[in-house]
């Protein structure tokens, strides 16, 4: 397994101005990277398990660039001419075609809509605790992002300034305009897991990473940001876990056509979710519970049920939460490094060492301070560097 804790993170590029200005920053900033992950496509399982096989592979990445430009054009000068501009602008600045920066922005919602359980999101698991069960009282959330270990390299850490919005500390990828978890300057936080979903938008929409980038460059607060995302036209789905200065957290459940923003319970003051959907709502649109991954799928998974891993890691999360204490950073750490009731790491546990996803990186947020702690590894040997907005 790749990774870069033995190097010191950086905040990689910093992107200001109008959108387009942005985008040619990142852009430049991140051509190798960028050209390196075009490559990589060969060697992403999901996606090549859609080529026909009488197709060569230069054809059909070709083809399902075009396809990825059109929808997101089409989406994007509808809704958010500002990122569609931002995306023409990185392609400019990294020299490939934009054609190929929209097949990277596409991929996310691309790998969530899960067509006969074909592919998958990824892995994931957050915990967010505040008042009560934190020992300052203050808002504090914890996140694994499980994902493909030759993906890892690709990560980025990036800060936004946009001209008139807010700034912010984002986790991405290299060729993406949107965001997999950032804190904006007033404290807002939003963490992303993916979720399988079965339906559609009636029209092209952007992916939720846009609407997440979008909630931080404009929203101060759990409330608004949520209220804003929910009412954004979207492709995919997922699970937000957010977070504001004052101490809300909320877990807003999200597929192309629904939505579901799920607060503490009464006398509670911590949440918690993995890749599954709590709300009756939302699991209507979501994959069966008793699917199963199919030969259409990558060959560590085909067999396996779908919601398996989430529904194992959701109870272990429950049962370690009943039983802890005040969560600080030291005990969240510790709670996402966890291997289960055996101390043997797997598909199953909170730090996950999965025959297909591991846990690449790991990321703590305090909104009241503006302050991110990162570490590109595994959470049970997590070295975390710290960044302050």
């Amino acid at each position: 397994m790749c990774n870069r804790s033995q190097s010191r993170l950086s905040i990689e590029v910093i992107c200001r101005g109008t959108p387009g200005e942005m985008g040619i920053a990142q852009g430049v900033a991140l051509r190798d990277k960028i050209l390196h992950a075009r490559q990589l496509l060969a060697r992403l399982e999901a996606f090549r398990l859609q080529q026909p096989r009488w197709l060569p592979f230069v054809t059909y990445r070709w083809l399902a660039e075009h396809r990825s430009a059109r929808f997101l054009t089409e989406a994007l000068a509808r809704d958010n001419r500002a990122s569609e501009v931002r995306l023409r602008a990185i392609a400019a600045g990294a020299g490939v075609p934009y054609r190929s920066i929209c097949l990277f922005n596409a991929l996310e919602p691309l790998l969530s809509s899960v067509d006969g359980c074909t592919v998958c999101p990824a892995a994931c698991s957050a915990v967010a605790a505040t008042r009560r069960r934190t020992p300052s009282g203050e808002a504090i959330v914890a996140r694994n992002f499980d994902y493909l270990p030759l993906v890892q390299p690709f990560y980025v850490l990036r800060e936004s300034r946009p001209a008139g919005g807010l700034r912010s500390l984002e986790f991405t990828t290299a060729p993406m305009v949107g965001v997999v978890d950032g804190m904006n300057e007033s404290g807002l936080c939003i963490v992303y897991d993916y979720a399988f979903t079965r339906d559609a938008p009636a029209t092209p929409a952007a992916p939720i990473s846009i609407a997440i980038a979008d909630a931080l460059a404009g929203c101060r607060t759990v409330a608004d940001a949520a209220r804003q995302i929910a009412g954004s036209p979207r492709w995919g789905g997922g699970l937000l876990m957010l977070a504001d200065a004052e101490g809300a957290i909320a877990s807003l459940e999200l597929s192309s056509t629904r939505s579901h923003l799920r607060w503490p319970a009464a006398g509670e003051d911590v949440l918690f979710h993995t890749n599954a959907f709590c709300d009756d709502q939302m699991r209507a649109v979501q994959v069966p519970d008793e699917a199963i991954y199919s030969d259409r799928a990558p060959k560590p998974l085909r067999g396996c049920r779908v919601h398996e891993s989430s529904e194992v890691r959701d109870a272990r999360f429950r049962q370690l939460i009943e039983a802890a204490g005040p969560l600080g950073a030291g005990e969240l750490a510790a709670l996402m490094a966890d291997h289960g009731p055996e101390g043997i790491a797997s598909d199953y546990t909170p730090c996950v060492h999965g025959t297909y996803w591991f846990t690449t990186a790991c990321l703590q947020f305090f909104p009241r301070a503006r302050r991110m702690r990162v570490a590109y590894d595994t959470a049970c040997r997590a070295k975390y560097q710290e960044f302050v907005l």
